[in-house]
């Protein structure tokens, strides 16, 4: 249940459209629903501004059915993330109207079609062709919360001429994710050239000591570049929920 859902909800009870006990069955799955492998949070809506984002590494694919049917089951929009071709595969057997995204491995489902914000969009950055899933998780988590993205893949730092190319789509960007492997320097670059929120996250992508996104992560920590924001490696999903904070709290979308 969405904020406006819940405000046009209590009107009606105000206005006697809709009875008590109408409004408290639609009411009594608000906090959760137990599953009992899972407690299903149909109040993070409300609480955060988007519902509940299921994870779908680690869970097996009825578990993934079960928590998404119950989800729908309360008219709330449907992301999970890192899904399998095997798993998507098994959950569309049972759900066949949702979408599966190959490349960011996300499962969807809208109820109601998502309207893009106004406003200029939040630019996507890779450094390389490679770290485009993890790219295409964090687009489909913008796009999903109604946040206006565009994509400004393989400009990392061996060429830079093909970033300096893209000043102009970065300048007008509310915020910039930065997306790098190797040695994960990107986004220090990038930090030094705009002065909007630019959110790193480095990736497994890289040979022996990357250490699977772990020299990335550390050189993004310690970078040179004043106020970058840093998550976790691969995670694609968290650096789109870190702009979509930044952005409502702060008024620009």
């Amino acid at each position: 249940m969405t904020p406006d859902e819940l405000r046009i909800l209590l009107e009606r009870v105000r206005q006697g459209s809709t009875p008590v006990d109408a409004a408290f069955v639609a009411l009594e799955r608000l906090p959760f629903s137990e599953l009992g492998y899972a407690k299903v949070d149909h109040h993070r809506g409300l609480r955060l501004g988007f519902p509940e984002v299921v994870l779908g590494e680690g869970k097996r694919s009825e578990q993934i059915v079960g928590i998404v049917r119950r989800l729908l089951e309360s008219g709330e929009n449907v992301l999970v993330t890192r899904v399998s071709e095997l798993q998507a595969a098994e959950v569309l057997k049972e759900l066949p109207d949702l979408r599966y995204g190959s490349l960011a491995r996300t499962l969807s489902f809208e109820h109601v079609p998502v309207v893009p914000a106004a406003g200029p969009p939040v630019a996507v950055v890779t450094a390389g062709t490679s770290d485009i899933p993890v790219a295409e998780e964090a687009l489909e988590t913008l796009r999903l919360c109604a946040i206006p993205a565009q994509r400004v893949f393989d400009v990392g730092v061996a060429g830079l001429h093909r970033l300096l190319g893209r000043l102009d789509v970065l300048g007008a960007a509310p915020a910039v994710i930065v997306i790098a492997g190797m040695e994960g320097a990107l986004p220090s670059v990038v930090g030094g050239l705009v002065g909007v929120p630019v959110i790193a996250v480095p990736t497994s992508v890289g040979y022996g000591t990357a250490f699977s996104g772990l020299t990335a992560l550390l050189g993004m920590l310690t970078s040179c570049a004043s106020g970058v924001t840093v998550v976790n490696i691969d995670n694609g999903f968290g650096a789109a929920v870190a702009v979509v904070r930044m952005l409502r709290r702060g008024g620009a979308q």
